[in-house]
C-alpha cells in the first residue's frame, strides 16, 4: 500500500498505464454493472438539479424510471448510488449514432450549459473510494470487459493511470496532495524496476 497525507492507495494505482479509449469500450462504464455509481450525499441535490435540466435528453425509460423510483438509491448507512433503467444503464447516459454511451452532465458541463463535471466517483472511474476512520482506501478497480481497451491504450500510448486522473484526483485532494501523490508513484515504480 502505498500512503499519502491521509490517504491509503493500493500499490498497483502507481505502475498501471490505462487511459480511457470510448471508441473502442462504447462508454461501458456508464452501462454495465450491478449497481448505479457510488454518490456522496451532498451530490444528491447537485444530480437533482441537473436531472430537472437535462431530463428532455435523456431516454424516456430513464426518465420514467426516475420519477417513479427517484434519481438516487440507498441511504446513509449503506450509502447512495444513482439510478440505472432495467439493462444497467445510469439513468444520465445518452448515446450518439455509433451507440457510444456518454453523461449527459458531462456532455453539458463541457458545452457550459451546468456548472459541474459529473459524481466525483465517474470522474476517478476506475478507481474507487471507501472512507474509514478518517481515511480514504483508494483501489483500482479492473474489471476486463469495461478496461481493457483503456489499459490497452495507456500501454501503447505510454500513459499512466496516475496522470490520466490528474483532473479528478486534484478536484478530490487538492494540487499539493497531487504532487506528493505523483513522488509516491515514481518511488513505487523504481521499487518495482530494483525488484525485477
Amino acid at each position: 500500500m502505498i500512503r499519502v497525507h491521509d490517504v491509503i492507495l493500493s500499490e498497483d494505482i502507481a505502475t498501471a498505464k490505462f487511459a480511457c479509449n470510448v471508441s473502442r469500450c462504447k462508454g461501458a462504464c456508464c452501462v454495465v454493472g450491478d449497481a448505479g455509481a457510488p454518490v456522496d450525499k451532498e451530490e444528491i441535490p447537485v444530480l437533482r438539479k441537473a436531472f430537472k435540466k437535462l431530463k428532455d435528453r435523456l431516454d424516456p425509460e430513464a426518465v420514467s424510471v426516475a420519477n417513479r423510483d427517484g434519481i438516487v438509491q440507498g441511504n446513509s448507512e449503506k450509502g447512495y448510488e444513482i439510478t440505472c433503467i432495467e439493462s444497467g444503464e445510469c439513468i444520465f447516459v445518452q448515446k450518439d449514432d455509433q451507440g457510444i454511451a456518454s453523461c449527459a452532465i458531462q456532455n453539458a458541463y463541457y458545452k457550459g450549459e451546468f456548472d459541474w463535471e459529473k459524481p466525483l466517483s465517474c470522474h476517478l472511474y476506475p478507481l474507487r473510494l471507501k472512507h474509514i476512520a478518517g481515511f480514504d482506501y483508494v483501489n483500482y478497480e479492473y474489471i476486463p470487459e469495461l478496461c481493457s481497451a483503456g489499459c490497452r491504450r495507456g500501454e501503447d500510448e505510454g500513459i499512466y493511470l496516475s496522470d490520466f486522473l490528474k483532473s479528478a484526483l486534484i478536484r478530490r485532494y487538492g494540487e499539493e496532495w497531487y504532487a506528493d501523490f505523483l513522488n509516491a508513484c515514481e518511488e513505487q515504480r523504481q521499487t518495482v524496476l530494483q525488484s525485477c
